[in-house]
């Protein structure tokens, strides 16, 4: 389990990251539901590693962007 938890992490930091680099290049509108659903799982999956961890802060974080991105992701939809 610990090394799915890793990979997880990992996937979620890079997943944010390319979230940000692809909008701030012009790749990504901020409105686009790949924008989205990048911060989305990338957010689920650091709230899921900092859980694991027991570390709190990014975990309640991640949570609160995660959320924030199925808004916008339901917006877009409906």
């Amino acid at each position: 389990m610990k090394p799915f938890i890793e990979i997880l992490g990992w996937y979620g930091a890079i997943a944010i990251l390319a979230a940000y680099a692809l909008v701030s290049f012009g790749e990504l509108s901020p409105q686009s539901l790949w924008y989205h659903i990048l911060n989305g799982t990338g957010a689920l999956a650091i709230a899921t590693h900092a859980f694991v961890k027991k570390d709190y802060q990014p975990a309640l974080l991640n949570v609160i962007w995660m959320l924030i991105a199925l808004f916008a992701l339901a917006a877009i939809a409906f």
